[in-house]
């Protein structure tokens, strides 16, 4: 039998997407109308795959779009999808239907991160909600996940900091899981390693201060406590490499006074 020397990495890269998914070769061979034999074959490097099958396979497995370029380059063939900055022209039509979102949310609380958690575009909820935080966490690019937990950010001002932090950092924890990321594990570590606010960086005692159906952020502001509850929306069937890292939180108030609040507050 010939051997078919193919590009390094693809059937490692393959095998790692397949085991962090847990689905064994077979599993995985008849969700992608192959057989378990081929699948083992590509794994090992004795088959290169198609460029049609590695995308099935991909989409099985549920690969990041970057990380299905990744995959493609391995295999010796041209990254399909683009990674279109948010400038270009192109994406004017994208950019102004998010500002129109965000600005339709005021004054509620609505911004949007790529997946760095970098804000690329934020409403004017937002902007008063950092109101006081260090300049430093100010500088482009604002990174949400340093604004909220930084000492010099919104933690002291977050009542139920501990529990508000352990959602955040595990929401990271199944990003990181779920997809291979530098930058991500970079910023995971630099955050997890923040100092709570309190005395030799103990944790303070957060307040049992909840909804009855999520967990809410509960922070204080121009000598008011808000509670916000927050959802997360991406894109369906992204093509973009951009497109399908950008993620679009809003901020619902938890409560009737903090929609009373937003709703007085000054434009």
């Amino acid at each position: 039998m010939t051997t078919v020397v193919v590009a390094p990495g693809v059937g490692a890269l393959l095998r790692e997407w397949r085991e962090r998914r847990r689905i064994s070769q077979l599993e995985l061979a008849l969700r992608a109308d192959s057989s378990a034999r081929h699948i083992s074959f590509v794994e090992t490097g004795r088959s290169r795959p198609s460029e049609e099958l590695l995308l099935r396979l991909a989409d099985h497995l549920d690969v990041p779009v970057r990380e299905r370029n990744a995959l493609l380059i391995s295999a010796g063939y041209a990254p399909r999808y683009a990674e279109t900055s948010l400038d270009a022209p192109t994406m004017s039509t994208l950019r102004a239907g998010m500002d129109q979102l965000l600005r339709a949310y005021e004054p509620f609380p609505a911004l949007v991160t790529d997946g760095r958690y970098d804000i690329l575009a934020a409403n004017a909820g937002i902007m008063a909600l950092v109101d006081g935080v260090a300049p430093h966490l100010l500088q482009p690019p604002l990174n949400g996940m340093r604004i909220t937990l930084h000492p010099e950010g919104l933690a002291p001002r977050i009542r139920n900091l501990r529990e508000w932090r352990r959602h955040l950092l595990d929401q990271m924890e199944r990003q990181l899981a779920l997809m291979r990321s530098a930058p991500l594990r970079a910023l995971y570590d630099e955050v997890a390693g923040y100092p709570l606010p309190g005395t030799g960086g103990d944790e303070v005692a957060a307040e049992s201060e909840h909804c009855p159906f999520a967990l809410p952020m509960v922070i204080e502001h121009d000598g008011r406590v808000l509670s916000f509850i927050s959802t997360i929306a991406t894109f369906n069937t992204p093509m973009d490499v951009t497109v399908s890292e950008l993620a679009i939180e809003t901020f619902l108030p938890a409560d009737a006074a903090t929609a009373a609040y937003l709703h007085r507050r000054p434009a």
